[in-house]
């Protein structure tokens, strides 16, 4: 029993560990995002981010053994490509045209909540009360960001839209991710979801080759680094941490995320949300908290001391 309960641990520690490594990436890819779309338009970033990722992955697929996923990861693989790797990159690339990198994170991170609803829907993993408390709670803070940036010249409720149809798209890929993860390991789901979300880009093909022409070089540079990190390194070590937890749990992680995109914004891009930005931000993590906190004590009781039945 004792060596069970030290695997258990183990098990939530190396989880955690690439959780965390996604966390920082992911932050780091809202700062990336906002200074290469300057230059490159929404499709066209959206291909060379992709493509940068599933060279760098199929290189360590093929490194390991390139074994093909079993046959019922597929479906998964298929619909998490195309919402998350595909359309929430689009949709996120050109939210932040219209919204600073700080206010685009924290909308999107009321993902967890829909993560939740999602997972307790399709995954059973529970539909407590205190989610929708949250929901209400994060859709106010939606509606006063959407009204602070309606008067902000430098933003719009367009990129309030798109940030919420980027945190719409990586929920619904999360959920439908998490299955897929029983049949096939983390590096094949990943690379396999960025290949379609990769293909599904092909359109704007032609528009990054005209703008990568003109482009400067730390714009380019800065697409190949949301490749390599924010995609090939952080979606694996994504889901290598979703095998080992639940899907809610894992949408929990993401709460630094904001926090360390304004911070990030600050240093590096010289812009802070608005005031008004922030406030409607707070409220959308203190609602994504309020449904996480409260879920968790709804599940204590079932849960033995020491073993954490979700890992």
């Amino acid at each position: 029993m004792n060596e069970r309960v030290d695997m258990v641990r183990g098990g939530n520690r190396a989880a955690l560990a690439a959780a965390g490594v996604t966390v920082f990436f992911w932050a780091s890819a809202f700062v990336s995002i906002r200074s290469a779309g300057e230059h490159y338009s929404p499709g066209a970033l959206a291909l060379g981010r992709l493509a940068t990722g599933a060279l760098v992955l199929g290189a360590l697929w093929a490194a390991s053994g390139a074994k093909l996923p079993g046959r019922a990861a597929w479906p998964g693989i298929l619909w998490s490509g195309a919402l998350w790797f595909g359309l929430y990159t689009v949709a996120l690339n050109w939210g932040e045209r219209e919204v600073d990198a700080g206010t685009a994170a924290m909308l999107v991170n009321i993902g967890p909540i829909l993560i939740a609803l999602l997972g307790g829907r399709f995954l059973g993993e529970g539909l407590p009360r205190s989610l929708f408390l949250g929901l209400g709670v994060s859709f106010a803070g939606a509606v006063v960001v959407g009204l602070a940036v309606q008067g902000d010249g430098d933003a719009s409720p367009l990129g309030v839209v798109l940030c919420l149809v980027a945190a719409l798209t990586y929920a619904a890929g999360v959920v439908i991710q998490k299955p897929a993860l029983k049949h096939a390991t983390a590096l094949q789901v990943t690379f396999f979801g960025c290949l379609v979300g990769a293909v599904l880009c092909l359109p704007f093909a032609g528009v990054l080759v005209r703008e990568a022409a003109d482009a400067p070089t730390s714009a380019t540079l800065n697409m190949v680094y949301l490749g390599v990190f924010p995609t090939a390194l952080a979606f694996t070590t994504w889901a290598y941490a979703l095998a080992r937890t639940t899907a809610g749990r894992m949408g929990a992680t993401t709460y630094a995320v904001p926090a360390l995109v304004v911070l990030m914004s600050w240093v590096l891009l010289d812009e802070l949300p608005t005031a008004a930005a922030l406030v409607g931000g707070t409220l959308c993590l203190a609602g994504v908290w309020v449904s996480r906190r409260s879920a968790r004590r709804e599940a204590r009781p079932a849960e033995r001391p020491g073993v954490d039945r979700e890992a």
